[in-house]
């Protein structure tokens, strides 16, 4: 890697231990016939370990100065295609018809600077991703992970809870990576529920919450004034709540049962 000049624009750091890419994709238990998409796939550390477990590797690269390293680590394998080019601007429905599949699963290390974009692409644009398998922030995992009544509870951690069950792999230290990053990293799954529960307007949904955590330290009754707050209030009194709550106490159950009575 001595001759890789590491940008700090796109967050790099690489991994340079060989066990972690071989334990994700160990954790990840990929089917036959599986798509995956990888984010940042730098040097290749990771691509390679997934090429043999899967059906067709799409690996994203914003760096094309990259090119000559991935072609280089990567010739062996048939199964691989790099589209250089930012993710967050990609169509990626456009980009997954020209492959046919079974499974589709997106797991990467991902840049901390754009974790939770990159995520939110997946949900938003509504990409159906049966896994993802990711090495986030250790910071970041833990709320994306957190509970209700938690100060790390958030509306992302609300968004995730609803479309996925999430679960913590195991810690990489920043002494695995090159350049050394100033915080240690955790890996995370997020496997597709099966059942979703019910929501009559989903952009309704994620307003509302978003609109609900937007000063933490406020109440409902204060960051939710745009909506009626009679019928907030009335799904609240079933479960013993006011206006007065704030958005960190309430679970996912709640936020869907408010939505849906405004809907």
């Amino acid at each position: 890697m001595k001759n890789i000049q590491f940008k700090k624009k796109y967050g790099q750091n690489f991994l340079k231990d060989d066990s972690i890419p071989k334990k994700i994709v160990a954790y990840s238990e990929i089917p036959e016939d599986t798509l995956v998409i990888e984010i940042g796939p730098g040097t290749g550390a990771l691509t390679k370990e997934l090429a043999p477990c899967c059906k067709q590797v799409i690996a994203y690269e914003i760096d094309d100065s990259l090119s000559p390293i991935l072609a280089d680590n990567l010739k062996m394998y048939s199964n691989i295609d790099i589209i250089y080019g930012d993710f967050l601007t990609r169509n990626i429905k456009e980009d997954l018809k020209n492959y046919s599949y079974s499974h589709l699963y997106v797991i990467a290390n991902l840049p901390y600077y754009i974790t939770t974009p990159i995520l939110l692409k997946l949900i938003e644009e509504h990409i159906s991703v049966d896994k993802i398998v990711v090495m986030v922030q250790k910071e970041v995992g833990i709320r994306f992970s957190a509970e209700p009544g938690s100060r790390d509870y958030s509306s992302i951690t609300v968004f995730f809870h609803y479309y996925f069950q999430l679960k913590k792999l195991f810690d990489v230290s920043r002494n695995c990576f090159v350049p050394k990053p100033n915080v240690d990293s955790v890996i995370l799954s997020f496997t597709k529920k099966e059942k979703q529960l019910p929501l009559k307007d989903q952009e309704l949904f994620f307003q509302l919450v978003r609109d609900a955590f937007q000063y933490k330290r406020k109440t409902l009754k204060n960051n939710l004034k745009k909506y009626d707050l009679a019928i907030i209030e009335q799904v609240l009194s079933r479960y013993s709540l006011d206006l007065s709550v704030r958005a960190e106490a309430l679970p996912l159950e709640i936020f869907v049962e408010l939505s849906n009575a405004l809907a």
